[in-house]
């Protein structure tokens, strides 16, 4: 196997609402470190102006590309939207990623490197060489609450069941049924690696090492905590009933 990592023939998904403190440095970054790589913005009417610097950008480079919606519409919806966007422009590699550096650039070749030979890679905080730095104590918890709870009701054995840094193949994404999907905020997360286990795909995690954002707004709520909770037992009962 080739220790050319496929960058031209990946793709990375970045959700976006108003990340105008974090968009320009991310997209300098990602850019600088792999100019092969190309790069979908989902930008949900930013009303500070996330989406006009991305069009800067796009200026310069054809690597670059931007899906303007209206009104917040969803992180599931966003990455549903750049899932079936990669699918038709023939994309082998998928990447998930947040904009506000919590999750580092310089991890994505060891999740490329994974997504060779399976197909869901996910980069995770919980398992040897993983780290999270400077998250409060509350959020700790309740990412480790989620993945007891998730293991518990449905089995799913995952270490870091809500996490956001994923890279998939172009061939599991095939086998979706986008329709299906029903979470709205970050309870997708857990829903597309359960939909995707349950399908009897290659499942890794790699380690990686999150980062507390440190500018810009957290989008976390009580709301999106509840549904992520409501989530996981509707899963279960989905697979028990065969309507999964």
């Amino acid at each position: 196997m080739s220790d050319i990592l496929p960058y031209h023939q990946s793709l990375l998904i970045i959700p976006t609402y108003n990340e105008i403190e974090n968009i320009d440095l991310m997209l300098t970054s990602i850019t600088h470190l792999y100019p092969e790589l190309s790069i979908l913005i989902i930008d949900d009417g930013s009303p500070d102006g996330t989406a006009r610097v991305v069009k800067k950008f796009m200026d310069n480079s054809c690597k670059i590309h931007l899906i303007e919606r209206e009104g917040k519409q969803g992180l599931a919806s966003a990455y549903i939207a750049g899932f079936r966007w990669a699918i038709e422009r023939e994309y082998l590699f998928i990447f998930q990623m947040d904009c506000d550096f919590s999750h580092d650039p310089k991890d994505i070749p060891n999740l490329l490197t994974g997504a060779r030979s399976h197909d869901l890679i996910i980069g995770s905080r919980y398992i040897k060489g993983g780290r999270v730095i400077n998250w409060p104590a509350y959020r700790l918890f309740l990412s480790y609450f989620a993945g007891f709870f998730t293991l518990i009701v449905t089995g799913l054995n995952i270490s870091d069941v809500t996490s956001g840094y994923k890279c998939l193949t172009r061939s599991v994404l095939q086998e979706l049924n986008f329709d299906s999907f029903f979470s709205k905020g970050y309870s997708f997360q857990i829903e597309l690696a359960y939909k995707i286990m349950n399908n009897n795909f290659k499942v890794k995690e790699v380690p990686i090492t999150f980062h507390e954002r440190s500018r810009g707004k957290s989008k976390m709520s009580s709301k999106i905590i509840y549904e992520a909770l409501i989530n996981v037992v509707r899963l279960r009962l989905k697979k028990i009933s065969g309507t999964l």
